[in-house]
């Protein structure tokens, strides 16, 4: 089983967003990120190489990044964002990965 952490940035990230959908994202982390994160599903797939994360989860239109350290056996979610057609969306400002 993996350790979430969720950074202060994404803690921020998630404050943007209505309780029902705060708490809809904190859910489906717990229930894809505690058991093989690092395997690639149909909401979960590895990014090409960018200043964000490595991994990213799909959550209906939200997207949440995220880092695997497989040695201490934990997730480190980086960011949470919303996507809006083709643009993410973080803290209400477009964000370019």
């Amino acid at each position: 089983m993996f350790k979430i952490d969720v950074t202060d940035s994404a803690s921020d990230d998630l404050g943007w967003f209505r309780k029902h959908e705060q708490r809809k994202i904190t859910d489906q982390i717990e229930l894809q990120l505690t058991h093989q994160p690092n395997v690639q599903t149909r909401n979960r797939k590895r990014l090409r190489p960018n200043q964000v994360a490595e991994w990213e989860l799909r959550i209906d239109d939200f997207r949440v990044f995220y880092n695997v350290d497989e040695d201490a056996r934990g997730v480190e979610v980086k960011a949470v964002m919303l996507k809006d057609g083709s643009k993410l969306v973080a803290r209400g400002k477009e964000i370019q990965l």
